[in-house]
């Protein structure tokens, strides 16, 4: 059987459907799956297995020039792709409308989550059968049940394999043998960044214990983050500019990960790494990192979680002091996580 899986988006979403395609080919092992997936996280599918085809789609950039699309006929292209084959089954496992129209395009039975269990209703118009997936389970959990469900097989729900082919993360690059770790910083949402200072602090306290820092930077705000933080510190190293490959192999080299609240969190929990990851204004309950060695550090703010991309605090001002420097802690809810308990809960972590 051949399956067409639509999840263009977004690193994280991407993420949370490996463990069902391991659970899906472990149940019935002539599946083959194609994926149709948003062009910048293309990679990722590729690393398991049972992917043999990606389907590259450009919604992002697309919907920008609608008419410069059209007249470049890449839209046309990609939906001759798209129906190229004909598919036994199609699971639109985002549930959104863009993914369901994607689903429909293609040639096969579609399926998808029911109303009540959706993200945006209105995808269920382009299903043929819809699945009810309680919404208390964590993103993980409810894209296996709706495979398990439409595939008709059972798997071990204390068992998660993401299914990533980590050999094909150790071509061409040599194996570190110096103590490194990768700090995430760099997040979407304003609210979800933890204090520079803060992180600089970490960075020198990982320092005295003897590992690299490694700091990966895909834009110029995160790369002047960077370079705030590695500042004075010839233990910490900016990285170039890199493919989510080559970030994947970084975090696969590493001893360990700490993160905010960002899609590439999932790609450490993805591959076994211990990881610390940070939430202030998001609760990390139903979409969190997920899987072995994973810790969650949420604030217990008075105004946490918000899930507000623009923080609106109005107490008083919360102030720390690092290196004899006050400076107001933005946003608040992060005054809870500091540096020296965040790197004792990482050293508990790595088990040293």
């Amino acid at each position: 059987m051949r399956i067409l899986i639509v999840k263009v988006s977004s690193l994280g979403d991407i993420i949370h459907t490996l463990p069902a395609v391991t659970d899906a080919h472990k149940a019935h092992a002539d599946l083959t799956f194609d994926w149709v997936v948003e062009e910048n996280f293309a990679e990722v599918p590729s690393w398991h297995p049972a992917v043999d085809k990606v389907i590259p789609v450009a919604i992002r950039r697309w919907r920008r020039n609608l008419l410069r699309t059209y007249l470049t006929d890449e839209f046309r292209s990609f939906k001759r792709t798209l129906q190229g084959v004909h598919y036994d089954l199609v699971i639109d496992a985002q549930g959104l409308i863009k993914s369901g129209f994607i689903s429909r395009l293609s040639r096969g039975l579609t399926i998808g989550l029911s109303n009540r269990t959706i993200r945006e209703p209105l995808a269920t118009l382009f299903y043929n059968k819809v699945y009810s997936v309680p919404w208390t389970e964590h993103a993980v959990n409810r894209v296996r049940q709706l495979f398990s469900r439409a595939l008709k097989y059972r798997y071990d729900k204390e068992v998660i394999d993401y299914g990533i082919d980590v050999a094909k993360l150790k071509e061409n690059r040599e194996e570190n043998t110096a103590e490194q770790i990768v700090f995430l910083h760099g997040t979407t949402w304003g609210t979800k960044h933890w204090p520079a200072k803060y992180w600089r602090h970490l960075a020198q306290i990982a320092s005295e214990s003897g590992y690299e820092v490694l700091l990966p930077w895909g834009n110029n705000e995160e790369r002047k983050r960077a370079e705030f933080i590695a500042k004075n510190n010839n233990l910490v190293t900016i990285l170039d500019k890199q493919s989510l490959t080559g970030l994947a192999q970084h975090i696969n080299n590493s001893k360990g990960v700490i993160a905010v609240d960002t899609g590439l969190g999932h790609l450490a929990a993805a591959l076994s790494k211990p990881a610390v990851s940070l939430y202030g204004p998001t609760n990390p309950g139903l979409s969190g990192t997920f899987g072995e060695n994973q810790l969650h550090l949420y604030s217990k703010f008075s105004c946490a979680p918000c899930v507000k991309k623009v923080c609106s605090y109005k107490g008083p001002v919360i102030t720390d002091n690092l290196e004899n420097q006050p400076f107001a802690v933005i946003p608040p809810c992060f005054s809870v996580n500091k540096p020296e308990q965040v790197w004792q809960r990482f050293k508990n972590l790595l088990k040293e």
